[in-house]
């Protein structure tokens, strides 16, 4: 049996697990082959069913619209049928999670969550870094301030520019650490008091009146390093360090020394080893493993060159400080961190199963992202991750209960397995799948003990919803469609159903992604928007886009803001059964053509870094030449909206091939600086890129699920063999 299971592991896996994951765990290679052989025996079964009773739900469903026109839509008819075939499932008694050891920075904390493709170490470095960030620099640095008046960001460093973000980030600290009398404006020095007691905050304006904070117990600590003091202050339960240091450039010119203003910014970051990873085979898998591996030991790290000198990136340590009573502080230095695993469907020759067919890919992902966290669990790390014990796998692209209930037991198996406390992994539902959604409850009540996580996404979850009703009738363009009630209704029934399964100070309810990282005033002008949506984390672009973002939690307190969202009307569930559809709605042959020509170009733009340089997340410029973050999400959304008006004659297949002909040549304008890039427009007939992106259209209605994995991991496949 030994034998036989380690002859199922992949050379390049087994390699990594004998020589770099198991020994300083004491784990024998043998018996863990072993006991993954039994649990992949024992689950895979499962697995295929749970996929097999998705296509039978799907070809009900085709057949319900087949059968029914949209002009003869009844939405209780509808519901009754989705009832009659399982697709809703039969209500929970109210109840509420019961996870236990969950980190404060999951649970008691809101802010800014990064996603970070954990198969690049240097991205991954910034985003675990992420946890503090410089607003100064934030400001400078991006749009978040206008380049009027001489204020130029271009070239050296600008004073002009310089004195505006002072001036800017004292604004914020006025707003959220207001000063008894006075503005930060006016501060010539900051003491910490210490004579008899407690520490307070003592502050001397430029006309000699001493003052303080107006909340004095927005002061949480301080520290001084040689001429160097940082002045820790709290509000929302995020911090603030105030950098007094009158020999640094930007301090010596400061009346008050002050040096800079540091936000506590990405609480978390998830590192991902789905969406915006592109993983084919073992030798990739074994990469994003690696990292994860340096990342739970706290060793990993990435040199690069900039400027014409190397640099090499490591794991910030944590931050130290003495509370007003004297006594030591420590802050995380790092975001906490969370892996997110592939979802059900696809497969991997990591592993094979018994009769050596590949084995399911997230269950892969399950047995060796939480054996890599053994090391984190065991204190076998040089920058501890989860303070209470626990593993975070963020799980995407569920179909409804059932298939939360199996993630639960493939957890449970896992624990097992590595001899470590039921419960100990943690999970993450994703709301992006139409079936997760209208039974969102039922979802989080199969993972009740170990739920610390729920979120939306309109991306896929509309391409889930397209692909879903398919033949329902043709779709809206895709800014129609997020502009439709049922996408709304969505976004406040995953806060609704999150509030009253009691995720409040024990799990996160979070939202979706920032797309355009060049665009940061943007963002600070709309996306408080998600924290006052009772979201107490939201996906940001970039360690930047972090500190923005959270100046957003500054402004509004979302446990308060959750309570009162507790208070209203919960949001619909045949709200969020009314399809999205063009209805009666005329659309022009330009306005035709216009969307054929966004999507064309935004598949391209990211199916030829993925098919052919394996880059599963950039910022990919669109039509406009707007750079805007790109993974599979965009993707699934625009295939699936092509495929749909293909079939309902919305345009014909000849005009959408000769939309991508064209699309090409502007995407090989669009990279032409990149001297990896293979451009497809001279012979598109040899492009394998150009030929996955088309197929992701014209075969986009046979998808599974509208899904574009199975189409780019083939396409990759045929590029790495030919290389």
């Amino acid at each position: 049996m030994t034998d036989q299971a380690a002859s199922r592991i992949h050379p390049t896996l087994a390699r990594f697990l004998e020589e770099e994951l198991l020994p300083d765990l004491d784990i024998d290679a043998a018996s863990f082959y072993a006991g993954c052989a039994q649990l992949v025996d024992d689950l895979t079964p499962r697995n295929k069913a749970l996929l097999a009773t998705r296509e039978t739900l799907q070809s009900k469903i085709t057949e319900y619209h087949d059968k029914t026109s949209a002009e003869r839509f009844d939405l209780p008819s509808y519901k009754s049928f989705l009832t009659e075939i399982g697709y809703l499932a039969d209500p929970v008694a109210p109840f509420s999670i019961d996870t236990a050891n969950v980190d404060p920075s999951m649970a008691k904390i809101a802010g800014p969550q990064l996603v970070v493709p954990v198969s690049n170490a240097r991205f991954a470095l910034n985003a675990a870094n992420a946890r503090w960030g410089s607003l100064y620099d934030a400001i400078y640095g991006t749009n978040a301030l206008d380049e009027e008046d001489g204020k130029s960001r271009s070239g050296p460093y600008n004073a002009v520019r310089g004195a505006a973000v002072v001036t800017a980030a004292n604004t914020f600290l006025d707003t959220h650490f207001p000063l008894a009398s006075g503005s930060y404006d006016d501060i010539s020095s900051f003491n910490v008091d210490r004579d008899g007691g407690r520490a307070a905050l003592r502050l001397t304006l430029t006309d000699g009146v001493e003052t303080g904070l107006a909340e004095a117990g927005q002061f949480a600590g301080s520290v001084v390093n040689g001429k160097r003091i940082a002045i820790l202050l709290v509000n929302n339960g995020l911090h603030v360090e105030l950098v007094i240091d009158r020999d640094h450039p930007i301090g010596r010119d400061a009346a008050s020394g002050l040096a800079d203003v540091v936000l506590e910014s990405a609480v978390t970051t998830i590192c991902d080893c789905e969406d915006s990873v592109a993983a084919v085979d073992a030798e990739d898998k074994v990469g994003v493993y690696r990292n994860w591996l340096g990342l739970m030991r706290g060793t990993l790290s990435a040199t690069f060159n900039k400027g014409g000198i190397d640099i090499t990136r490591r794991m910030n340590a944590d931050r130290e400080y003495f509370d007003p009573d004297g006594d030591a502080l420590t802050l995380p230095g790092r975001a906490l961190l969370l892996v997110r695993n592939v979802g059900h469907l696809m497969t991997t020759d990591a592993m094979r199963d018994a009769d050596g067919n590949e084995v399911h890919e997230g269950i892969v992902d399950a047995i060796v992202t939480t054996a890599c966290a053994l090391y984190d669990l065991k204190g076998k790390t040089h920058r501890r991750n989860s303070r209470s014990g626990s593993v975070y796998i963020v799980k995407p692209k569920m179909h409804g209960p059932d298939e939360a209930a199996f993630a639960d037991e493939l957890f449970g198996r896992v624990e097992a397995l590595l001899g470590l406390p039921q419960y100990t992994i943690k999970i993450g539902v994703m709301d992006e799948e139409r079936r997760t959604t209208l039974n969102l409850s039922q979802c989080i009540h199969a993972v009740r003990h170990r739920c610390v996580f729920i979120n939306t996404g309109f991306l896929d979850r509309t391409g889930d919803e397209i692909h879903t009703s398919m033949r329902s009738g043709p779709m809206p363009p895709k800014e129609t469609i997020k502009a439709q009630q049922w996408i709304a209704s969505y976004e406040d029934w995953n806060v609704d159903i999150g509030i009253a399964c009691g995720l409040p100070g024990r799990a996160q309810i979070g939202k979706g992604m920032w797309p355009k990282p060049d665009e940061m005033r943007q963002m600070l002008d709309t996306k408080a928007a998600h924290p006052n949506a009772g979201a107490n984390c939201a996906w940001v672009p970039s360690p930047t886009a972090a500190t923005l973002h959270a100046m957003h939690y500054h402004e509004v307190d979302v446990f308060a803001r959750q309570k009162t969202l507790a208070e209203r009307a919960p949001a619909q569930l045949d709200d969020l059964l009314q399809m999205p559809s063009l209805g009666f709605a005329h659309l022009s042959d330009g306005e035709i053509q216009a969307e054929l020509d966004n999507n064309a170009q935004g598949i391209l733009g990211y199916v030829v870094r993925w098919v052919d340089q394996g880059v599963g997340c950039s910022k990919v410029p669109d039509i406009h030449n707007v750079g805007l973050m790109e993974d599979r999400a965009t993707l699934r959304i625009s295939s699936q909206l092509l495929a749909n008006w293909l079939r309902h004659g919305v345009c014909p297949e000849d005009q959408i091939r000769e939309t991508f002909a064209r699309m090409a040549a502007i995407v090989d304008a669009q990279n032409a600086g990149d001297d990896a890039y293979r451009p497809m427009a001279p012979d598109l007939a040899s492009s394998l890129a150009y030929q996955a992106a088309c197929d992701l259209v014209f075969k986009g209605a046979e998808q599974p699920n509208g899904y574009t994995e199975p189409l780019l991991h083939a396409y990759r496949r045929k590029v790495k063999a030919i290389a």
